[in-house]
C-alpha cells in the first residue's frame, strides 16, 4: 500500500510540474502533499525554505499566511477553503481579488485512488485578472450602450431580419410613432401599419440582406393616430442575442423636407443657369490649369536651356583668360563675359518674376547667419563699386543665433537693392544696413536698408518703381539700362517672408530702399559652411593634389570646362555622361572623394543617380554636389531630398566650384580623419 501511496505521489508531481496552473494537492488531513513552482508565481508569495510535503493548510503554516496576506477578502477566501476541504465535497471554483489588483479562479477538485478511496484535494489556481476585466469592460460597454440607446433623440429599432418583428425599441421611438412599447415588441412594422408605403420597408430589408452594407433613405410613416411624417430613415444589419437582426435609426424630418421642397421649386429654376454656369468654370478652370503647367514647363525648360550655353560662354571665357592673352584679347574677353552676365541677370529676373506670379517660389527653411549674407552681397558688388570708387560699407545689429529662414531669398531681394544703388551712385558711398525690429521666442522680424549717396528720386517716381518693368527713367534714352524687375521681385520675395518693401529718396541727396523679413526661431541642422575667404582653387593644389572627383554631366562642352578647371587645380578626374555610368562607377570603385552630378541626363537623371548611389557599398558617405542648369528653389529641394549635399547652379562661377570642392574635401578629410 505504501509502495501505491508513493507511485501516486510521483505521478501526482509530474502532473503538477506539467500544468501552467499554481497547483497544490493535499492529502485526507489537508497536508501539502506537492505544489508546483507555477503556484508561487501565481500567487506571487516566495517559495518557503525546506521541503513543503506534511506542511498543514492550518492558519499558523508560514505558506497559509503568505497567501492570504495576498487576498483583499481573507473571510471570505478561508470560507471556500473551509466548504471545498471535506472530501465527500464535488468540484468548487471561486474567484479570489488580490490586493495587487490581479484576480485568480480557484478550482478544487477530490483526489482519488483507482479504487475510489479519497485521497485529498488538488487546488487549482489561474490569473483571470483580464478575463475580468474584459467581462467588467462588456458590462460597462452595455450599461453606456443602453444609456445611449433610451437616451438620444432618434427612434431607434432592432427588428427581426425576417419578418420585421420588433425586438427592442428606445423612447424616442415610442414619442415619435405614439405606440407604446408594450404595444410594439413582438408585432412587425407591417402589421402595424407604420410604415405609409409598405413597398419602401420590403425594398429596405431586401436591399440590407442583399448587400449586407447600411441603407439610408428618406420614407414616410403613420402614426398611430394615422398622421403621416417624413422620416431620415437608415437600417444596417447586426446581430442582437446572437441572432441576425436589423438596427434602424429615424429622424423626423418633416419639417425641413418641407423647407426642401420650396427651394426645390426656386432650384429647378435655377438648375439650367448654373450648370451652364459650371461648364464655363471648368473649361476656364481646365485651361488656367493646363496654362499654368504649360508656364512650369517653360520656365524649367527655358532656365535649363538658357543656363547650359551660358555655362559654356563664361566658363569657356574663364579657360581661355587663363591661357594668356594680349591687353586688347583681355579688353574684348571681359566686354563678352559682361555681355553674358548681363543676359544672365536679365533672364533670371524674368523668369524669376514668371515664376512668382505663377506661385512657384518656395520660401526654404534652414539656419542661415545675416553676417554671411552681407559679406556675400558685398564680395558680389566689390570689384562693381571699387571700380567707381566707391565705399561699400555693412552694419548689422546684434541678432539672435538660431534664426531660420531662406538665405538664397534675402541674399537675391538685398543684391537687387545694392546692385541698383552702385549702378546709381557716381560718388560717396553705399551702405548695407540690418536692424532688428522685433523679436519673440518662436520668431524674429529684421529690416534690411540699402543706403546710397546717389542721385535720389522723385517723390511721385517712388510708388511705380516696385511695379514690374518699371524704372524711374522709363524713356528709351534712358542712361541706365535694366529691365525694371529687381524691385518688383524684391518686394514679392519680401511678402513671401512675411514682410514688406519700400523707399524713401531725396533728388540730389541719396535713397533709402528697405525691406523686411520675419524670420522663425530654432534648431535645425548645422549652419551651412562659410565662403572660403582666399584662394580656394590655391589651396587645392596644396593640400589636397590627386583627390578624385567623379565629374557627371551629358553635355560635353560642360564637361569639358569643369574637367579643365578641376585638373588645373590639382584634382584627379573621372567623367560620366548620364547617371548610369556615374552609378556603375561608384560600384566598381569606391574611392571617390567627391561626385559632382547634374541634375538633368538621359538614361538616369541625377536624383535617381544619386538614390541609386547612396544605396551602394561605400557610396553613401561620399559628398555629392549638384552641379545643374535647374537653378530654382524646388530644384535645390528635389537635390537635397535624392540624398545630395550641397547645389551650384550654372552657369558655374569659378571661385564658387573651388570654394564648394575645398569645403567638402575638408569635411571628408576631417570625416577620415
Amino acid at each position: 500500500m505504501r509502495n501505491d501511496d508513493e507511485s501516486q505521489a510521483c505521478l501526482l508531481s509530474a502532473i503538477l510540474d506539467g500544468s501552467e496552473d499554481g497547483v497544490l494537492a493535499t492529502d485526507r488531513d489537508n497536508r501539502i502533499v506537492s505544489v508546483n513552482e507555477r503556484f508561487f508565481s501565481v500567487w506571487g508569495v516566495p517559495r518557503p525554505s525546506g521541503p513543503l510535503a506534511g506542511l498543514s493548510l492550518s492558519p499558523v503554516e508560514p505558506l497559509h499566511d503568505a497567501v492570504l496576506s495576498r487576498v483583499v477578502a481573507p473571510a471570505d477566501f478561508q470560507g471556500w477553503i473551509r466548504r471545498v476541504q471535506p472530501l465527500t465535497e464535488q468540484a468548487d471554483s471561486g474567484d479570489v481579488p488580490l490586493k495587487d489588483g490581479r484576480t485568480l479562479r480557484g478550482h478544487s477538485i477530490p483526489w482519488r485512488a483507482g479504487s475510489g478511496e479519497p485521497l485529498g484535494r488538488i487546488w487549482y489556481f489561474r490569473d483571470v485578472t483580464e478575463v475580468v476585466r474584459s467581462i467588467q469592460t462588456i458590462e460597462a460597454s452595455e450599461r453606456r450602450y443602453r444609456t445611449a440607446f433610451q437616451t438620444t433623440l432618434d427612434a431607434i429599432a432592432i427588428t427581426t431580419l425576417a419578418g420585421g418583428v420588433y425586438v427592442d425599441v428606445n423612447q424616442a421611438f415610442e414619442d415619435i410613432t405614439q405606440y407604446s412599447r408594450d404595444e410594439l415588441i413582438g408585432r412587425s412594422s407591417l402589421e402595424l401599419g407604420i410604415w405609409a408605403d409598405t413597398g419602401d420597408r420590403l425594398y429596405f430589408a431586401e436591399k440590407v440582406r442583399r448587400e449586407q452594407a447600411r441603407v439610408r433613405l428618406e420614407a414616410r410613416f403613420r402614426k398611430k393616430n394615422g398622421d403621416v411624417f417624413w422620416g431620415m430613415f437608415s437600417v444596417s444589419p447586426m446581430e442582437f442575442n446572437g441572432e441576425p437582426c436589423l438596427l434602424s435609426i429615424t429622424r423626423d424630418i418633416t419639417e425641413s423636407k418641407a423647407t426642401q421642397d420650396e427651394l426645390a421649386r426656386h432650384r429647378d429654376s435655377l438648375e439650367q443657369l448654373v450648370a451652364e454656369r459650371t461648364a464655363e468654370l471648368s473649361r476656364a478652370k481646365e485651361a488656367a490649369e493646363a496654362a499654368s503647367v504649360a508656364k512650369s514647363a517653360f520656365l524649367a525648360n527655358m532656365s535649363h536651356e538658357i543656363r547650359t550655353p551660358l555655362n559654356a560662354i563664361t566658363g569657356m571665357a574663364y579657360l581661355i583668360r587663363r591661357g594668356g592673352l594680349t591687353p586688347q584679347q583681355a579688353a574684348q574677353l571681359d566686354k563678352l563675359v559682361g555681355a553674358g552676365e548681363h543676359l544672365l541677370k536679365v533672364i533670371n529676373g524674368i523668369l524669376e518674376l514668371s515664376r512668382i506670379e505663377a506661385g512657384k517660389i518656395v520660401v526654404a527653411e534652414a539656419p542661415l547667419r545675416v553676417e554671411s549674407i552681407l559679406e556675400n552681397v558685398v564680395s558680389m558688388l566689390h570689384v562693381r563699386a571699387a571700380d567707381k570708387h566707391l565705399r561699400l560699407l555693412t552694419q548689422c545689429e546684434p541678432l539672435p543665433a538660431d534664426l531660420l529662414g531662406d538665405a538664397t531669398l534675402l541674399q537675391q531681394a538685398l543684391l537687387n537693392y545694392a546692385a541698383n544703388a552702385v549702378k546709381f551712385t557716381e560718388n560717396g558711398s553705399v551702405i548695407l544696413r540690418v536692424t532688428l525690429l522685433e523679436v519673440h521666442p518662436d520668431d524674429a522680424l529684421l529690416r534690411f536698408e540699402v543706403e546710397d549717396s546717389g542721385i535720389g528720386i522723385e517723390q511721385d517716381v517712388l510708388p511705380r518703381l516696385f511695379r514690374a518693368f518699371e524704372q524711374a527713367d522709363n524713356t528709351m534714352t534712358r542712361k541706365h539700362g535694366g529691365t525694371g524687375l529687381g524691385l518688383a521681385i524684391t518686394r514679392e520675395l519680401a511678402e513671401r517672408m512675411g514682410g514688406d518693401a519700400g523707399a524713401t529718396s531725396c533728388p540730389g541727396e541719396g535713397s533709402t530702399f528697405w525691406f523686411t523679413a520675419r524670420l522663425r526661431r530654432g534648431q535645425l541642422a548645422g549652419l551651412p559652411a562659410e565662403p572660403f575667404d582666399g584662394d580656394a582653387e590655391a589651396v587645392l593644389g596644396e593640400v589636397f593634389p590627386g583627390r578624385r572627383v567623379l565629374l557627371a554631366d551629358d553635355e560635353p562642352i560642360n564637361r569639358e570646362i569643369a574637367e579643365l578647371m578641376l585638373v588645373g587645380a590639382g584634382l584627379d578626374v573621372d567623367t560620366a555622361e548620364d547617371g548610369v555610368e556615374a552609378v556603375r562607377r561608384v560600384a566598381q570603385d569606391a574611392g571617390y572623394d567627391l561626385i559632382l552630378m547634374d541634375m538633368q541626363m538621359p538614361n538616369m537623371d541625377g536624383l535617381e543617380a544619386t538614390r541609386q548611389i547612396r544605396g551602394l557599398p561605400g557610396g553613401r558617405d561620399i559628398p555629392i554636389v549638384a552641379m545643374t542648369a535647374n537653378a530654382f528653389a524646388e530644384d535645390r529641394a528635389r537635390c537635397l531630398a535624392a540624398g545630395m549635399n550641397d547645389f551650384i547652379s550654372k552657369p558655374i562661377d569659378p571661385d564658387r566650384i573651388f570654394s564648394t570642392v575645398l569645403c567638402w574635401l575638408q569635411r571628408r578629410a576631417s570625416e577620415l580623419g
